[in-house]
């Protein structure tokens, strides 16, 4: 066991400390007053627009519209362009990891971001009941008519235009690629004093700026080529080729009730040897969840309903269902030990713990008790959240509950934290209280256990 315990440390260790893998998980912890920002804006139009509009308060709808507005430009202004903050954030996480200047680091990701992206915006216009003459006619006068499948439209293309899908959720992973491949040419070329030196009494910041040019030069040609080769090969821009052949199938994989339950099952297994679950596993929950996440976000913006919303479950998913009070649902074991346990040290410990627990801040009790490498709780600590993910996936398949869609602060306490997150869904929230029950039940035997533990060890 020692052997096993040490050598899974030592991996994990290695892995959460993965400089890549670190500048992912910062970079999307750094953008998080952008995200909560423009949920905020999407959760204040669910009250102001969608949830009066479906009573029928459309008088009130009306007035509230400026605020509506407001929200709406917030939204634009957020995570409607969250793959360019994206893009500068990991950018400068890297450099930070490599070292080198992080401003100009940031900047050339993000210029090598922009250069990829498509540069022509087209817009269809469908032609509805245009007969085979005026179709003719447009034709002939120069404009782009496409028929498919029956139906006809004009098609117009501008260039200078960016579409916004590709620097919302679905450029996140093309921010990534691209935020990858110019900081390591950036970070190289640095790293190999192919810069532009001047004399030491020129200022530190014109310094820095000359060091950059040819480094961030290059960086940005080797996105654009990179950007042309691929349009040469398939047709299509790199973002759609990228959002395609890798960001859908991963979203489509990490849907599955199997992913689900593992990712949930691994955290708690990298707690259990001491390990922040999170941490190591963060470019996977918020590299692919929180994708979802926003998506979410965007779909619902977009339709005002989160009837059809195109993920099942996504990065708030975890904590509103299977993370009350933090990982192992530490919230219902509080519980369980203020009404079963017999054990002095483990009230005093609970009694501590209880006011953190309610805002999911579970480290007293984690290494108090302690959880961690203790074998009596490792059974329901490893099983718990994996049980209540797998609760809350069924009733959001079968439409008991929708999707998360919101992202909301992870220090909100039980119920609240889903109700908030689905845009005010009551079902929602008595879901996550019940698993709060199921994991009471759970934990409850096992803090009995411990009192007889405790009694064995007196006698």
């Amino acid at each position: 066991m020692s052997y096993f315990s040490d050598k899974f440390m030592e991996i994990s260790g290695k892995i959460g400390s993965q400089r890549h893998l670190v500048a992912i998980r910062d970079s999307f912890i750094s953008m998080m007053p952008i995200t909560m920002a423009g949920s905020v804006a999407v959760l204040l139009n669910v009250f102001l627009r969608d949830i009066p509009n479906n009573m029928g308060w459309t008088g009130f709808v009306k007035a509230m519209q400026p605020v509506i507005d407001i929200n709406g430009y917030v939204y634009f202004g957020t995570i409607g362009i969250m793959a360019l903050f994206f893009a500068f954030a990991f950018g400068y996480n890297l450099a930070v990891m490599h070292k080198i200047n992080p401003l100009a680091g940031g900047l050339i990701s993000f210029a090598s971001f922009i250069a990829t992206l498509p540069q022509t915006l087209t817009i269809s216009t469908p032609l509805e009941n245009a007969s085979a003459s005026l179709i003719s006619n447009l034709k002939e006068m120069g404009l782009s008519v496409v028929t498919a499948g029956g139906a006809s439209s004009i098609e117009t293309s501008q260039w200078g235009a960016i579409a916004l899908k590709y620097v919302g959720a679905t450029g996140l992973f093309t921010a990534l690629i691209i935020g990858f491949l110019s900081s390591f040419v950036y970070a190289a070329l640095t790293k190999r004093n192919i810069t532009i030196t001047l004399p030491d009494n020129v200022p530190p910041a014109v310094n820095k700026a000359f060091a950059a040019i040819i480094p961030g030069t290059v960086a940005i040609y080797a996105s654009a080529v990179f950007a042309y080769l691929i349009f040469a090969l398939t047709g299509s821009s790199l973002s759609d080729v990228i959002s395609t052949y890798i960001q859908l199938p991963l979203l489509g994989l990490s849907q599955g009730i199997g992913s689900v339950i593992l990712l949930t099952f691994l955290v708690q297994l990298l707690w259990f040897f001491g390990l922040h679950g999170h941490n190591v596993l963060a470019p996977v929950m918020d590299g692919i969840y929180m994708v979802a996440l926003t998506e979410n976000t965007a779909a619902y913006n977009t339709a005002h309903s989160a009837a059809n919303l195109p993920y099942l479950w996504t990065r708030g998913s975890f904590d509103a269902y299977a993370q009350m009070g933090g990982s192992g649902v530490t919230l219902a074991l509080i519980i369980a030990i203020f009404i079963f346990s017999k054990r002095e040290e483990h009230k005093t410990i609970a009694k501590l713990s209880a006011p953190m627990g309610v805002f999911n801040i579970n480290e007293p009790i984690t290494f108090g008790m302690p959880i961690v490498l203790n074998p009596t709780f490792v059974i329901p600590w490893l099983i718990v959240p994996p049980i209540c993910a797998s609760i809350a996936y069924f009733a959001t398949a079968i439409g008991l509950i929708p999707p998360v869609f919101l992202s909301v602060p992870w220090i909100t306490p039980v119920g609240l934290y889903a109700y908030l997150a689905t845009g005010g869904n009551t079902m929602a929230g008595l879901v996550s209280l019940f698993n709060l029950f199921v994991a009471f039940l759970i934990w409850a035997p096992f803090v009995i256990l411990a009192n007889k533990e405790k009694a064995s060890d007196l006698a």
